[in-house]
């Protein structure tokens, strides 16, 4: 007797333990842009994408991008494009951003395996870079699709000296590290009918809420630094407190004032990921201290008034402290709405298979963010175990979890309808 297929949820899963296997570290999950370990993943998604029936093409910037062709009666069809970032934190989980990846090549094979075609191409984009990891800037892959990509960064070195540039030459892209192939890799916004991403929630709201899936509202805005305090090297021994140019001491009250700042709004987060004293020893005075800033907030008003009091608070901690201090901002990402049309038809799907309709807005950025400067965007959570961590092995979700999320996505391709025209 022939074993039954695994259900979606279970190959789902099966593939995101499989992918987990290719990683720039022991014991864990790094998948760095463009490394080894970034470029066997890159290859399995697009193997796997082939094996779902749809015809493959790597760009200039290494997205992977599966097109299920729509209909071919359907001649002038539009393009509806789903995906996500298969690239991660430094020990990260195996869902972040891949789920949104795995799920619809599995959707997709299973509507092939029934025969069925969409009167419209959907796209299932495997998104290269969005984390930031190597050359400390996010979102990489979606700006050159959103045509939204800055040339300088190709000039933007890794902590190995290496830029980008010389990065994406090596991987062997068709005209990697050229800004005219990177810009000639954008989409053209009038072909797309949406840009819809199934991610999980990376919060315990949904895990509280007993909800599986979520409809989210909007995607909140985040802005990202880098700062460098210099002060002065001195013996740790001979130095009195008070004549001291600490560098890190500096930082650490820097970095108390981000808490303190972002604490002060309900919707307003900071926070320092990274802090380091280069070359620094236990006897010696820091003359140097760099870290990190992750500042974010639901409406883009919210953040930068905040941005704008703590980079004059870094200012003021480092002229009292004798110290210099630099901030460089790397480009931001606004506030970005879901497009209530498509959040409508997500909730349709949910009340005719009997779930409640919840909404709520994602404080975590995603690709959708960059994809909403050219398109209309939703986005479909899903539930976080383990008390909703994320960006952490303990990472997880259920495979009845993904099951459902699976048969929700296949009906909402299934009675998918365009935005309609405005009178």
């Amino acid at each position: 007797m022939t074993a039954a297929p695994p259900s979606l949820g279970a190959r789902i899963l099966a593939r995101a333990a499989e992918l987990a296997r290719h990683s720039d570290m022991e014991g864990g999950l790094t998948c760095a842009f463009l490394t080894p370990a970034h470029a066997r993943a890159q290859a399995d998604l697009a193997a796997w994408m082939e094996d779902a029936g749809m015809t493959v093409r790597i760009d200039a910037i290494g997205n992977v991008i599966g097109r299920y062709a729509a209909d071919p009666d359907e001649a002038a069809a539009q393009v509806l494009m789903t995906g996500s970032h298969f690239d991660t934190v430094r020990d990260g989980g195996r869902y972040d951003g891949r789920l949104g990846i795995l799920l619809p090549i599995a959707v997709v094979g299973a509507l092939r395996d029934a025969g069925i075609r969409l009167p419209y191409h959907l796209d299932v984009v495997a998104f290269a870079e969005e984390e930031g990891l190597r050359f400390k800037t996010s979102f990489l892959a979606s700006s050159v699709l959103a045509d939204r990509f800055d040339a300088a960064l190709l000039d933007r070195v890794d902590a190995d000296g290496v830029t980008m540039a010389a990065a994406l030459a090596g991987a062997g892209f068709p005209g990697a590290g050229k800004p005219d192939a990177l810009r000639a890799a954008a989409v053209d916004p009038a072909t797309l009918a949406g840009f819809v991403e199934v991610h999980i929630e990376q919060g315990p709201v949904l895990l509280h809420r007993g909800l599986p899936l979520g409809i989210v509202t909007q995607i909140a805005g985040s802005s990202r630094f880098q700062v460098r305090i210099e002060g002065l090297a001195s013996h740790a021994g001979t130095t009195p407190m008070d004549m001291r140019r600490d560098a890190a001491a500096g930082a650490a009250e820097m970095i108390l004032l981000v808490e303190q700042r972002c604490g002060q709004v309900p919707s307003l987060v900071g926070t320092v990921g990274q802090l380091q004293v280069p070359n620094g020893s236990s006897n010696v005075i820091p003359a140097a201290c760099t870290f990190s800033m992750d500042i974010r907030a639901g409406e883009d008003g919210i953040r930068e008034a905040a941005i704008a009091d703590i980079v004059a608070g870094i200012e003021r901690i480092a002229t009292r402290r004798g110290l210099t201090a630099s901030v460089e901002r790397v480009t931001p990402v606004n506030n970005a709405p879901c497009a209530r049309w498509l959040m409508d038809q997500f909730g349709a799907v949910l009340r005719k298979r009997g779930m409640e309709v919840f909404e709520l807005p994602s404080g975590a950025g995603h690709d959708a963010m960059m994809m909403q400067r050219i398109t209309d965007v939703a986005m479909l959570f899903v539930r976080c175990g383990n008390g909703g961590i994320s960006h952490n092995p303990l990472e997880t979700i259920t495979e009845e979890d993904a099951q459902q999320a699976a048969e929700v996505f296949v009906d909402f391709l299934r009675h998918f309808r365009p935005k309609p025209v405005e009178q």
